[in-house]
């Protein structure tokens, strides 16, 4: 069981949560994710309504090739569609996701309560301490290269080493930076092959034996639909399979475009292995 102090509220995270996707963007690779200032709040309740325990809004892109955006207008994008959220939906639990400081800082004042950062800091020094002065949890991403580079022959010596590393060395930046709460995230799809995105679902447990909350974000990625040979649009199937392999192997939290078939998953995981829920 893990708790997150989101803002003073304590989330309880004893068995897997799905977080829904929000993309107040006009090129997020799955057109289904994208919303806009009119349909963000309809989109929100209606994944509320699904079950989602967290709500992640982006205001960028970061599939491979998309095109970067300042933080003014990353931050125009967010802040509104959170205070909306937050107005209609005052007990949901929202993340920012975002690499700019100043993008997390505005969204936390509009309501958010994690910072969910692909670059675990690394392509904005300050976003670490503004996190440590927020007192916010923390997604902390793997990401090799940078969403412009990432999928540019990617090549590691050994994938599940590398990230282990990391992530042992980035969770003791966060603490330098006050960050109490940490959640760690593989990072499949960033900087990856397909064949390094398999050998770490099969292996989150080593990086569960961290002991902080995983999660796994693996909706409709192209190496699940690019090796089915089918469009994002048809992946859910995909998805729904390397969403249970993810919680068989220790995933806590769900990233996921379809909140309604990852609840029904979660709920079959736990029937069938009720001891593994909330370890």
């Amino acid at each position: 069981m893990f708790t997150l102090n989101c803002s003073g509220r304590m989330l309880v995270v004893d068995k897997p949560v799905v977080m829904g996707i929000l993309n107040v963007t006009p090129d997020s690779f799955f057109g289904g994710s994208r919303v806009t200032a009119d349909t963000v709040t309809e989109q929100a309740g209606r994944m509320l309504e699904q079950g989602a325990g967290i709500l992640d809004i982006g205001g960028q892109s970061t599939r491979p090739g998309s095109e970067r955006v300042s933080a003014s207008e990353e931050t125009d994008r967010v802040a509104s569609a959170i205070e909306n959220i937050m107005k209609a939906y005052p007990d949901a639990v929202i993340s920012i996701d975002t690499y700019h400081a100043s993008v997390a800082a505005a969204a936390v004042r509009a309501g958010a309560c994690i910072v969910n950062d692909i670059s675990s800091g690394d392509m904005d020094a300050d976003m670490l301490a503004t996190v440590g002065r927020l007192h916010v949890p923390y997604i902390a991403m793997h990401m090799q290269g940078t969403p412009d580079t990432m999928q540019q022959h990617p090549v590691y010596e050994d994938v599940t080493r590398t990230v282990l590393d990391y992530f042992i060395q980035k969770m003791e930046t966060c603490r330098l930076a006050g960050i109490n709460d940490v959640i760690l995230d593989p990072g499949i799809g960033f900087g990856k092959t397909a064949a390094h995105n398999f050998e770490l679902i099969r292996n989150l447990k080593v990086f569960a034996a961290l002991g902080k909350p995983l999660l796994l974000g693996v909706s409709r990625k192209g190496f699940i639909y690019r090796g089915l040979g089918i469009t994002a649009e048809e992946a859910l199937n995909g998805t729904t399979v390397m969403n249970t392999i993810g919680l068989m192997n220790g995933a806590m939290i769900l990233r996921v475009h379809d909140v309604k078939e990852a609840i029904e998953t979660v709920k079959l995981f736990e029937a069938c292995y009720p001891l593994r829920s909330g370890q």
